[in-house]
């Protein structure tokens, strides 16, 4: 079942036309995926700091679908899909709610498990793999 994280779109969030610039999608999916972690009890504090695993983003992929601007209110749905022993994707879906629910994107990022010291791959933490079956 997927994760919902409700949000507003801010200033900052928007370009010299008004609309949602396009990079700010991902840094509001990836808002989205820290908020999914700390629900599923996964520690952020450890998770984003470098104890010798790190899990880094490997591919990401979004498809636009309507502009957003500020003051739209948005839900992001977030379903984390195991891909391997030391990868995941997570695939988000980006609404604008309010009177008629849209979908405005489609967002993909693949995620995988590696040392920080000799970039090779590891098995996914624990909690992250708990929380990628839950997904």
């Amino acid at each position: 079942m997927p994760f919902a994280y409700s949000r507003t779109v801010h200033f900052p969030d928007t370009d010299a036309a008004g609309v949602v610039f396009f990079a700010r999608y991902l840094s509001i999916c990836h808002e989205a995926y820290e908020e999914s972690l700390a629900a599923a009890g996964v520690p952020l504090g450890t998770f984003f700091a470098d104890y010798g695993v790190v899990v880094p983003v490997a591919k990401s992929e979004a498809t636009y679908l309507r502009p957003l601007v500020c003051g739209d209110k948005l839900r992001i749905d977030v379903t984390p899909v195991a891909l391997s022993e030391n990868s995941y994707a997570i695939d988000y879906v980006i609404w604008k709610t309010g009177a008629a629910e849209k979908r405005a994107a489609v967002v993909r990022t693949e995620h995988v498990c590696i040392s920080s010291k000799t970039r090779e791959r590891l098995p996914l933490p624990a909690s992250v793999a708990v929380w990628v079956q839950a997904g």
